[in-house]
């Protein structure tokens, strides 16, 4: 008499879970004292590598172990996510290098955003104006808008690879 292996029901049912290295599509909201810094509740699910640095490694080490279909929120202290503030990422441009990579008639503000490429060319960065000398110079801002603050990091896992 033959037998042949049935796959069993625990096998066949089996909820992936965020491991390292998952290839992940989730809703995610990352929020400070002053509000979300981004939310993609309601839009279009991003999708990312665990590990490829999308996400501080703070943030990741939340989601192993997670669960497709889960939904779940997380309280990190000041600080945790994406480190403490450093006095030194703020740092002056001088409005001919501003003219040089964008609209020489670019009027800056406190609060603006602006995108910086990265010296490969590859990639950008990002630095919120903090204020505006008289001679044009820009007093940018680029340490991560959360960091050294407590950060409500809420996820819903769609899928994982």
């Amino acid at each position: 008499m033959t037998s042949s292996a049935q796959p069993t029901l625990a096998s066949q049912t089996a909820v992936p879970t965020v491991q390292a290295g998952s290839f992940l599509t989730l809703h995610y909201r990352l929020a400070g004292p002053a509000g979300d810094v981004i939310n993609t509740f309601g839009e279009k699910p991003a999708t990312l590598s665990l590990g490829a640095g999308e996400l501080s490694p703070a943030v990741e080490q939340r989601l192993i172990g997670l669960q497709e279909g889960q939904r779940t929120t997380f309280e990190l202290p000041a600080g945790e996510a994406f480190g403490e503030r450093n006095a030194d990422m703020q740092q002056w441009v001088a409005r001919k290098l501003m003219n040089e990579l964008g609209d020489p008639y670019e009027k800056y503000t406190a609060g603006d955003v602006v995108q910086f490429p990265t010296p490969d060319g590859l990639g950008s960065y990002a630095g919120a104006v903090v204020r505006v000398r008289e001679d044009g110079a820009v007093l940018f801002d680029f340490n991560h808008p959360l960091a050294g603050q407590p950060v409500t990091f809420e996820v819903q896992i769609i899928g994982v690879l």
